[in-house]
């Protein structure tokens, strides 16, 4: 038996490019950087000094100044985004059975918060903490808060894994839908976590680069790769059944065909490329696709050592021969790594590309990498029919999950 079949229906995005899905595609197309020096924290004593900062964001566009006062800059975003995707979706949940229609969310904890709320608990005491604490700080409360903008009633849940999280919510939104528990889930990833706690201890890590020139810094692929550039942002995605989107006369912008998931089990840093192509297989063989259907890979493209070379080595794995015919891209070239949201961003990123027939680039590659000799899309956006896209995400700790998506045909 066929499983139900999921498409989506509306999309939005925040992100170091700018703020709605317009301005990330065009950014991504045009080949530009979002990536620029800090602006908060202050990161003169840290030895990384760029990030993807979204800088254009006023929360007071979005929603009322009493849920901004009660909510932080994560929640903040996803409310905003699913605000985009409601619109574009244009779901009206006063016609809809409010049971029906779920929210799932990954988010990162906003570690700078806690530890602000640390210091004022140290030098000021127990009383003068936020009152709100708790029910800020809370990563389920990005999921709980987009739940409450929307009135949805049914299943509403959070989860993180790492830098797989986007990708994880919208699989296990598109389950959801699978298996009869709603007609609609908003799903996604919002992160808002760049923060002095964050960039020192990453940067001590060695995952992050210590590029000067914030425009240069992010270079999957390239030999001279050095660390990931940390972002925020956040995509949502509103996903439905194919028969209730089609009953409401709903603008199916793709569908949603498959997930797969995998875990390493192997270290908490290095990857490991056998179990990423077991997460790829697996994505399509939900989706009924064979590796020869693929036409284009959205990389998880990190720009660290380990990752883009393991990335690699697993693509080769799943498409044998046919490997070099498909053209590859990675987006975090231009707006970073934003963690619990990249997966999320990079499903709407390929959502575009579907329709317009466009891959965007991968930017600053200049020195190929004898480990990495794939098709990566250098620099220039291009023309192509693509059909079926897989894109993939791959969790810091490893946990895997890779989604295939397509266009849609009635």
């Amino acid at each position: 038996m066929s499983q139900k079949r999921v498409v989506i229906t509306g999309m939005g995005a925040i992100s170091s490019l700018g703020l709605g899905v317009e301005r990330l595609w065009e950014g991504l197309i045009a080949g530009r950087s979002g990536i620029g020096h800090i602006t908060h924290p202050d990161a003169d004593d840290f030895l990384v000094k760029i990030a993807a900062e979204v800088t254009d964001f006023d929360p007071r566009e979005y929603m009322d100044v009493k849920i901004v006062d009660r909510t932080l800059r994560f929640s903040q975003f996803a409310i905003a985004a699913s605000k985009m995707a409601v619109e574009q979706a244009g779901l009206d949940i006063s016609r809809e059975m409010p049971q029906r229609v779920g929210v799932i969310t990954s988010s990162t904890v906003d570690i700078g918060y806690i530890a602000k709320q640390g210091e004022v608990l140290r030098n000021k005491g127990p009383k003068r903490i936020d009152p709100l604490f708790i029910t800020k700080q809370g990563p389920h409360m990005a999921s709980a808060q987009v739940g409450m903008f929307l009135g949805a009633k049914g299943p509403n849940s959070s989860l993180y894994s790492a830098c797989a999280s986007g990708n994880d919510a919208l699989g296990v939104a598109l389950n959801y839908i699978r298996l009869g528990y709603a007609d609609v889930m908003l799903a996604g990833g919002t992160d808002a976590s760049i923060s002095p706690v964050i960039i020192a201890g990453m940067g001590l890590l060695g995952a992050l680069s210590r590029e000067m020139d914030p425009t240069r810094a992010s270079r999957p692929f390239d030999l001279n790769r050095s660390g990931f550039v940390y972002g925020e942002g956040v995509g949502m995605l509103m996903l439905e059944s194919y028969e209730h989107a089609m009953r409401r006369g709903a603008p199916i912008l793709a569908e949603l065909a498959g997930a797969g998931w995998s875990f390493d089990a192997y270290s908490e840093t290095a990857p490991d490329a056998e179990m990423e192509a077991v997460a790829m297989s697996v994505a399509l063989q939900d989706a009924g696709v064979i590796p020869e259907e693929v036409d284009y890979i959205n990389a998880h493209g990190t720009s660290t050592k380990l990752n883009d070379a393991g990335e690699t080595r697993a693509i080769k794995a799943v498409f044998g021969d046919s490997v070099y015919r498909i053209p590859i891209s990675a987006n975090k070239s231009m707006i970073g790594h934003t963690i619990a949201a990249a997966g999320a961003l990079e499903a709407i990123a390929t959502v575009k590309t579907i329709n317009e027939g466009i891959i965007p680039p991968t930017i600053n590659y200049e020195t190929p990498d004898p480990e990495c000799d794939l098709d990566y899309v250098p620099n220039i956006a291009r023309r192509a029919n693509v059909g079926v896209a897989l894109s993939n995400a791959f969790g810091f700790g490893g946990q895997n999950c890779c989604l295939v998506i397509r266009r849609f045909t009635d």
